[in-house]
């Protein structure tokens, strides 16, 4: 695992934005490496530090029948090949606080879902992992209020913390991204991340199926890039139309490097 500094990950002018990028979930270990290996090498290129991302299971899913995980161990170990494979830091989702030691051992960040995001026990135990712990702003709370939440990390010793916002309820199926969340969050002193993926999803669909608006990913991270966000978060599959969750929401991992490359040129206008 890679013990990377937190530090660089702070918007400082001169400085690339970083990625958080990979597959929704671990779907077995050829695909895990598959994507890991363009985006790495599309992030080399471009100078852009990068987190691979996969969930190892997936606990929230709309219907009982969808696709959770390949199974814990399994898929850790997958994330955990992928970090030793390219050198490069790793994160995932844990949904109880029993998952934080056991995840803690096979990523370098823990990432806590959005739904959860209030949870003192969760927050707590993913804190005294020691690991970074990176928490996504719930849809139903303001930018403001998550500063309890760096809070109750800082106060049970670490400082390790990153925050990403991923929209905001608007309606019963839809979700809208009010970007002045992005500048009040960096003024509690940690990194804060745009989630270009899940703010575009479409949730509670009568299919129990989520949807999503993938054509928009482009203009949530330029936006996001504009007013200074210090990374963003992707998911991204090559082929999202079969991926086995989110898949209405990812994107094509044909489209990245162009993105990118975009985003890149975008950083160095406005700092």
């Amino acid at each position: 695992m890679i013990n990377f500094e937190l530090e660089k990950l702070k918007h400082t002018a001169g400085n690339n934005f970083f990625l958080m990028a990979g597959p929704c979930a671990i779907e077995s270990e050829e695909m895990a490496l598959r994507i890991a290996e363009r985006i790495v090498n599309i992030t080399d290129k471009l100078e852009i530090p990068y987190i691979f991302k996969g969930s190892y299971r997936k606990a929230n899913r709309s219907k009982g029948s969808s696709f959770t995980g390949i199974g814990d161990e399994k898929a850790l170990k997958i994330l955990e090949k992928v970090g030793k494979t390219f050198d490069v830091p790793t994160v995932t989702d844990i949904h109880e606080s029993a998952e934080a030691a056991m995840a803690a051992a096979y990523v370098d960040v823990l990432q806590i879902p959005a739904f959860l995001c209030r949870q003192t026990d969760l927050l707590i135990a993913a804190a005294k992992t020691n690991k970074v712990v990176n928490v996504k702003k719930g849809q139903f709370l303001s930018a403001g209020s998550m500063k309890f939440a760096v809070e109750k990390i800082v106060e049970s010793g670490n400082n390790r913390v990153i925050l990403t916002d991923r929209g905001n309820t608007f309606g019963y199926q839809d979700l809208i991204v009010d970007y002045r969340g992005l500048p009040e969050m960096q003024t509690f002193g940690v990194p804060v991340v745009m989630d270009c993926t899940h703010s575009l999803q479409q949730p509670n669909q009568s299919s129990g199926v989520t949807g999503g608006k993938p054509e928009l990913i482009a203009t949530i991270a330029k936006a996001a890039i504009a007013v200074g966000a210090d990374g963003l978060f992707i998911e991204t599959h090559p082929d999202p139309a079969c991926a086995k969750s989110d898949g209405a929401n990812m994107l094509h991992l044909d489209r990245l490097e162009e993105l990118l490359t975009q985003l890149v040129r975008l950083r160095k206008a406005v700092i």
